[in-house]
């Protein structure tokens, strides 16, 4: 919670709803300019980090990558808030109601009034009951007390429509094959109007990097460009230390591989020797170096 009151504001995130729970812990975001990678990659790290310095572990703290799933505000978000709210609730950590009123760990508190949280959005969310405050406390309780005996929601948890098949495009063709519902890491909660608007503005990152890998784009043939663009030889790049131009053109190098290409960080981290955390950083910093100096792994693709 302490890493989230700093992070919400540095990233310009708007949190609505959130609930730690015993071994996970749910999100309602919206994620600010520069996307959701950066805050998650920075609130886990540290996490895992400063627990296992406490606790004096060593190695994974979370089982798996965090899943994440696109939604559409309208139909949803205040359907999500209520789901998030009531965990507590359904797993049995707090005995009704009351007890979740004053639950210490979730969103809900806050909004009913009984805790501030700094870095929750209280206003976007009660604006969606009522313009009045207190109106819309009460409407927001009245609501969440309505959802009690609705379950776990499945519905809400997933619903089709994913990347990891190999692209958008590839997700497309089994939609049109009848196959709607397809459990994955990346999915999307919406009609079919709001899944569409979605995967077409997917489409232009993907087809680009489809077309780069057929171009015969890959690992080893950005690490030429970017040694060609910082005048230094290839393995330069593979190979640990922190100068200066080295660790610009190894932040080039993930920044394109994982941007451009589509390559995973836990991919780099393995091919340089580097911890998936630094290879966030060195993505983040080629990032950077590509705005400023307006940079393209080729100009045009034809």
């Amino acid at each position: 919670m302490d890493r989230l009151s700093t992070l919400i504001p540095e990233t310009r995130t708007s949190c609505y709803a959130w609930v730690l729970m015993t071994n996970h812990a749910h999100f309602l975001f919206r994620s600010g300019p520069d996307g959701l990678a950066g805050l998650m990659q920075r609130l886990l790290t540290g996490h895992a980090v400063s627990f296992n310095r406490r606790h004096k572990r060593h190695g994974q703290l979370f089982q798996n990558r965090y899943k994440s799933i696109i939604c559409q505000e309208d139909a949803y978000l205040k359907e999500l808030v209520r789901y998030i709210h009531l965990n507590p609730l359904r797993a049995g950590l707090v005995e009704d109601l009351k007890a979740l009123n004053d639950y210490s760990f979730c969103g809900h508190r806050s909004l009913v009034e009984k805790g501030a949280c700094d870095w929750q959005d209280d206003a976007y969310v009660l604006g969606c009951f009522a313009q009045n405050e207190t109106t819309a406390r009460k409407q927001y309780l009245a609501y969440v007390k309505a959802g009690i005996d609705m379950g776990r929601c499945p519905e809400l948890v997933g619903g089709g429509l994913i990347r990891s098949l190999g692209g958008w495009s590839e997700v497309k063709k089994l939609r049109l094959k009848g196959m709607d519902r397809i459990k994955g890491d990346e999915r999307i909660l919406g009609d079919s109007d709001f899944v569409m608007s979605v995967l077409s503005q997917a489409d232009e990152q993907f087809e680009r990097g489809y077309e780069l890998k057929r171009l015969g784009y890959d690992m080893s043939r950005v690490a030429d460009t970017v040694a060609r663009i910082y005048s230094i030889e290839k393995d330069d790049i593979f190979q640990k230390g922190r100068q200066k131009l080295r660790s610009a053109a190894r932040g080039l190098f993930c920044y394109w591989c994982c941007a451009e290409l589509g390559l995973l960080q836990t991919d780099l981290a393995r091919e340089l020797e580097m911890t998936v955390s630094g290879v966030g950083y060195a993505v983040r910093r080629g990032e950077k170096i590509v705005k400023q100096h307006q940079l393209r792994l080729i100009d045009q693709v034809s």
